[in-house]
């Protein structure tokens, strides 16, 4: 089930909210716990059922452990309990995720013919393996509270954050689980969580998706385009992503809110950073969080000298590749953050006296060059596109794509309002108006989690929030996942 549908918007969260917070006002916490989870397993099975059963199955086995390590004394026993839950996590997420592309660079390397499984990834797997896994290592290292199956069951569903985040630490929704003050409607909470979801939506819908038919056609027509199309193409899929996220994190962030519950900031206007380690301060906070706490600092953080520090950094930066998809493409995206960011650490960048504004655009121009590798499907795809790049000659802009704007509703209401010969003598406009005016959004604008903080629910944020919500409503032709479901 996706946030941006029907079915969504109108019967499942609706009833959620009306189910959850009418349990807890019959003092019926248990029973108001036990329909979030079973909304949350509803709301994951709706599109494949089968994947249900491997959820279900992963948090009964997490939990036993878990619960295992806690009622015992023997450290070895505890350390066995540990890394039976790391391996059996890791063993389904290879098995979901990378067997097929594991078994296909085998082929290639050794010249067999083994077959492929070509399997359906799970929507959410690589979540919420991951935040189980911070439950096992927790529950190793005695972090963890005694908690209920119940409890432990709604944490790892719970359905805002189940799908792509954000990666919530059990401290940090389990106690709110249990916080009495979070058991009834709160006025404040539900016209900060609306103002975000409805901000998240017009940015799924009315933005992200709009970029996703230029990026679409140009990737499907690298050889056509040239390079003014193919840097309109970057940008636009870089803008893409930026809003289909933080969409996502809006909505997420907003649902939390509305049933009163907070998740973490797992998105903070990425594309203000001033260099490449800022940006990972900013973008997919929780995962960054993940990989610093149980990867980097493991394996020495920056306590063994510059060349062990260094090292970690790269480690880190290709697990997190290869985290987001099985496909030479992500390593070697994660490789060219790693880079970076060493040289970064080793120049010393925020020492240097060079204007905010020029490290910022160029930390912009850097992400866009990566993300062009990120989206792309092959490495030999990203290439050529490089190639029309630096030698596809300038010229107008490939016609398909000012085409792909002819369609949108706004577009025809430009047209109704006499604006159409503009339009027509030059088609390039609304597009180029468009990818422009959201990248000064980008770079100027307040964030979500900015503007909720210190809201005031007036008439004036009412309209906002209803007029969003409508405009988005209407605008949903297509229904279409969020970027980060594939991941």
């Amino acid at each position: 089930m996706l946030f941006n549908s029907y079915i969504f918007l109108f019967l499942f969260f609706p009833l959620t909210l009306i189910g959850y917070y009418g349990l807890n006002h019959a003092g019926r916490h248990k029973a108001a716990l036990a329909f979030l989870t079973g909304m949350s397993m509803w709301f994951y099975g709706y599109n494949n059922i089968h994947y249900l059963y491997l959820l279900i199955f992963s948090i009964i086995i997490n939990f036993s452990l878990s619960y295992a390590m806690n009622r015992t004394g023997s450290r070895p026993v505890r350390l066995a309990f540990l890394w039976l839950g790391i391996l059996m996590d890791i063993g389904i997420l290879f098995y979901f995720k990378y067997f097929d592309f594991f078994i296909e660079n085998f082929n290639i390397a050794f010249k067999t013919d083994l077959a492929l499984l070509h399997l359906v990834l799970p929507l959410g797997i690589s979540f919420y393996t991951f935040q189980q896994l911070s439950y096992v290592i927790d529950s190793y290292r005695g972090e963890c509270s005694s908690y209920s199956f119940l409890e432990y069951a709604a944490y790892v569903s719970f359905f805002p954050q189940l799908i792509a985040g954000p990666i919530v630490y059990h401290s940090e929704l389990i106690p709110q689980f249990r916080d009495e003050r979070n058991w009834k409607p709160d006025f404040d909470n539900l016209s900060r969580g609306l103002y975000a979801f409805a901000l998240g939506l017009a940015k799924k819908v009315l933005v992200a998706d709009t970029f996703s038919k230029v990026v679409g056609i140009g990737y499907s027509n690298i050889t056509e385009l040239n390079s003014s199309s193919v840097l309109l193409v970057m940008v636009c899929y870089s803008l893409q992503i930026y809003f289909d996220f933080s969409g996502y994190c809006d909505m997420a962030y907003g649902m939390g809110y509305m049933l009163g519950l907070k998740l973490p900031v797992n998105f903070n206007s990425p594309y203000k950073a001033d260099s490449i380690s800022a940006f990972w301060d900013r973008w997919h906070m929780t995962l960054t969080r993940f990989f610093t706490k149980y990867i980097y600092i493991p394996l020495g953080g920056n306590r063994k000298g510059k060349a062990r520090t260094c090292t970690n950094v790269l480690a880190v930066f290709l697990v997190s590749g290869l985290w987001h998809g099985a496909n030479w493409t992500f390593i070697l995206w994660g490789a060219m953050h790693g880079i970076v960011s060493v040289f970064e650490r080793l120049v010393n960048i925020p020492a240097l006296k060079i204007p905010k504004f020029v490290k910022v655009g160029i930390t912009f121009l850097l992400v866009t060059f990566a993300w062009s590798l990120f989206r792309a499907q092959s490495v030999s795809d990203a290439l050529l596109l490089w190639n029309q790049l630096f030698h596809g000659g300038a010229g107008s802009i490939y016609q398909p794509i000012t085409d792909s704007f002819q369609d949108l509703i706004e577009i025809s209401f430009l047209y109704r309002a006499g604006l159409g010969s503009i339009i027509s003598r030059f088609p390039y406009l609304p597009v180029v108006t468009f990818t422009a005016a959201s990248l000064l959004a980008c770079f100027t604008m307040r964030n979500t989690q900015e503007k909720t903080s210190d809201l005031k629910f007036t008439n004036r944020t009412l309209l906002t929030a209803a007029g969003l919500m409508f405009w988005s409503i209407i605008s949903l032709s297509e229904i279409s996942e969020f970027l980060y479901f594939n991941f």
